[in-house]
């Protein structure tokens, strides 16, 4: 039974404006946890119920609800100038969310999207602002309704992507802190963004291309073969950078770096625990993309791009072999693009074993000779 609901106002001393560009499930969570913890809030949100000023709930893993203010608009272009522009898009999009932030080039920017590549965005984009990056391990979900769902308890790590950011980084940590979401300050942002990018691995490529749940990718010892081999890659990839894996909040990534390491036989019943309930009720992001795709075709890339596809092409410039990696990056972008083989594939993994098993280099073909 969820508790009454609780209104939060402002307890910061110092209150900033802070603008959220993208009000999805991210954007609207951070948004709701920045306005309890006593900030301005605007988000930018050109869909949902109502523009102006009202509240919006948060649902917490225990059912308590909290309600704040937040301010929402259109576009970027309708909203005061910032303190603070987090950007809470997906990869995907996020380019063309900073353009319009370019009014207001030195304010400080808080990217906080899953995969490599968007803090080398921003800084192309906004190369005189003071840049943060933000890794989120909670599991979230916005439904129609305007709530905000929590769904199991993650966390938030932040690190400076400049030296103009590093004192903005304890204050936004205290924010976080206060509105009762675990954070931590990390050193170094590529650590951070490459050991996120671990976790997002897990269950997330081969549970698209499938459409299986990831306890059951990972009770299949072939799959878990796939997993492991993807993970080894990466951790490769991060080795030749000499990136170390991080502790995130509630996220044990140089566990799992250690576990993949291990005997199968060892580590696969335990990996197969974690894995089903790290995300909460949460799908994977790329297999939800698939599904809310239905029957139709993807009409932009998808993740893998910047997941699965940041590892191969991080490889092949740092000379460390990433077939896996590279494969699995363009089955995703394969069944996002084409529904007869989303068909093809779900809840076949031999088919996909299969095509792990072929070269990579293939001509150009929407459906391969002999399959749908």
């Amino acid at each position: 039974m969820r508790s009454p609901e609780r209104s939060s106002g402002r307890d910061d001393a110092n209150p900033r404006r802070l603008l959220v560009v993208g009000g999805g499930a991210v954007g609207s969570f951070l948004g709701t946890l920045l306005a309890l913890a006593g900030h301005d809030v605007t988000l930018v949100r050109p869909f949902g119920p109502g523009h102006g000023t009202g509240p919006i709930a948060l649902v917490g893993p225990d059912g308590a609800r909290q309600s704040v203010v937040v301010h929402r608009v259109l576009r970027v272009e309708d909203a005061e100038a910032p303190d603070l522009i987090l950007v809470g898009v997906k990869m995907p999009m996020l380019r063309d969310a900073l353009a319009p932030t370019l009014r207001w080039p030195r304010v400080p920017t808080l990217t906080v999207q899953n995969g490599i590549g968007a803090e080398e965005i921003a800084a192309e984009l906004r190369p005189d602002a003071p840049r943060l990056a933000a890794s989120l391990t909670a599991p979230i979900e916005l439904t129609p309704s305007d709530e905000v769902h929590w769904l199991g308890r993650g966390g938030i790590g932040l690190a400076a992507v400049n030296d103009a950011a590093a004192p903005l980084v304890g204050e936004l940590v205290a924010d976080f802190q206060r509105a009762g979401l675990r954070a931590a300050e990390l050193l170094v942002a590529e650590s951070m963004k490459w050991s996120k990018l671990l976790a997002n691995l897990m269950a997330n490529a081969t549970g698209a291309i499938l459409d299986m749940d990831a306890a059951a990718i990972y009770r299949d010892r072939r799959l878990f073969a796939v997993e492991k081999a993807q993970l080894r890659e990466a951790l490769a990839v991060m080795d030749r950078q000499g990136l170390r894996p991080a502790a995130l909040p509630r996220a044990a990534v140089p566990w799992v770096a250690r576990a993949v390491r291990l005997p199968s036989w060892l580590v696969r019943p335990i990996l197969t625990r974690v894995v089903g309930g790290a995300r909460g009720s949460k799908l994977p992001s790329l297999r939800l993309q698939m599904q809310s795709l239905g029957s139709a075709a993807a009409s932009e890339p998808t993740e893998a791009v910047w997941m699965n596809g940041a590892v191969a092409r991080f490889g092949r410039e740092l000379g460390v072999a990433t077939p896996v990696n590279a494969r699995l990056a363009e089955l995703v972008e394969d069944v996002a693009a084409h529904p007869d083989r989303r068909e093809w594939f779900r809840r076949n993994p031999e088919r996909l074993l299969a095509e792990l098993a072929e070269p990579t280099e293939r001509p150009d073909s929407t459906v391969p000779s002999g399959r749908p």
